[in-house]
């Protein structure tokens, strides 16, 4: 398994920008689609965004498209999303999590097998 750590969550106000960033351990990063969740309060965890193995395809949710960047530099074993003009229904906590399968699932939950312990991002209105 991969061993994932998010950090850069924070408070900013709507409209601002906030970079997260998941560090990963384990020799199989490169090799694996990565991807990043959320959970708001009440809320089921969303899928947000993934990126393949090679960066080669990534995907957004609906409504982050246009203001998300995934992004990850295997040499690192690094993974970030920048997010910008953030909006106060973007509040919840971040996780990002390596996936087990092809890239074909990489928008649900059950094609995950790691995960982060989570970052909180809260936007004030």
């Amino acid at each position: 398994q991969v061993q994932l750590v998010e950090s850069g969550g924070g408070l900013v106000q709507a409209g601002g920008s906030l970079r997260l960033s998941c560090a990963a351990s384990g020799s199989t990063f490169s090799s694996r689609t990565i991807g990043w969740f959320r959970q708001a309060p009440g809320k089921e965890r969303e899928f947000v965004a993934a990126i393949s193995r090679s960066a080669s395809s990534i995907i957004y949710e609906d409504s982050v498209k246009g203001r998300f960047t995934i992004s990850r530099d295997n040499a690192k074993n690094m993974l970030y999303l920048q997010m910008n003009s953030l909006k106060p229904e973007d509040t919840a906590v971040y996780y990002c999590a390596a996936g087990i399968g092809n890239w074909y699932g990489a928008g649900q939950k059950a094609s995950y097998d790691s995960w982060g312990q989570g970052t909180q991002v809260t936007v004030s209105s």
